[in-house]
């Protein structure tokens, strides 16, 4: 368990990414949960296929949409993580077209 001393704000808990596990942090958002782990892009663009990850971090652009539990279009900066929670890469719209 992190504690407030070693910079942790509680239990650790554990999402997937992508089909691998991820530790998280109670109060986190996705896309921290993501960055935290090394991950900086989980998001291809409908024309072109180019990758995108966080780029405003406030909620204000739609560069950090994912996948989370079968529902894309997620704005990775402001989703909490929760335990157990699926969290996928989205290709293009999220959706199969």
């Amino acid at each position: 368990m992190r504690t407030p001393e070693d910079g942790g704000t509680g239990r650790a808990f554990e999402v997937t990414f992508d089909g691998r596990p991820v530790e998280a942090l109670p109060g986190r958002t996705v896309a921290a949960v993501l960055w935290a782990a090394g991950v900086t892009s989980w998001r291809t663009t409908r024309d072109g296929g180019r990758p995108r990850g966080v780029f405003c971090g406030i909620g204000v652009c739609f560069d950090c949409l994912v996948t989370v539990n079968g529902r894309p279009n997620q704005r990775a900066c402001l989703v909490p993580a929760r335990p157990g929670d699926v969290i996928r890469t989205q290709e293009g719209t999220g959706h199969e077209d």
